[in-house]
C-alpha cells in the first residue's frame, strides 16, 4: 500500500487523490487501475508492454507508476491541495516539490 497520499485540485474544481509509493493495485491488476483512474495513456503502455514482456512489466510498472501518475497530473495543470504523510519522504519518492 501506498504510505501516503496527496490530494490535487484542478482549475475547474475537479479533486483526485494520488497515492505515493509501492502500487500494490498495478502489481495485483496491471494496467485497470490506470484505466480506472483515466489515465489512457499510461493504461495503454502498461498493457502493451505486459503482453510484450509476459507480465513482466507489471512488477516494474508497480514501484514506478504512482510517481509518473502523479507527474501527469502536475502536467495537466493539477495542483496540491492537501497531504497526508511525511513531506520530505513524498518529495523525493514522488520527485516533487510540495508548498
Amino acid at each position: 500500500m501506498a504510505f501516503a497520499i496527496i490530494t490535487f485540485k484542478s482549475k475547474n474544481q475537479v479533486v483526485k487523490n494520488a497515492p505515493v509509493g509501492f502500487s500494490w493495485t498495478t502489481l495485483f491488476f496491471g494496467f485497470f487501475p490506470a484505466l480506472i483512474r483515466g489515465d489512457w495513456l499510461w493504461a495503454i503502455i502498461m498493457l502493451v508492454a505486459s503482453v510484450f514482456t509476459f507480465g513482466f512489466a507489471g512488477i516494474i510498472f508497480a514501484f514506478i507508476y504512482n510517481r509518473l501518475y502523479i507527474q501527469n497530473l502536475l502536467k495537466q495543470g493539477f495542483e496540491v491541495q492537501n497531504y497526508s504523510g511525511d513531506k520530505t519522504l513524498i518529495e523525493r519518492k514522488a520527485q516533487i516539490q510540495l508548498n
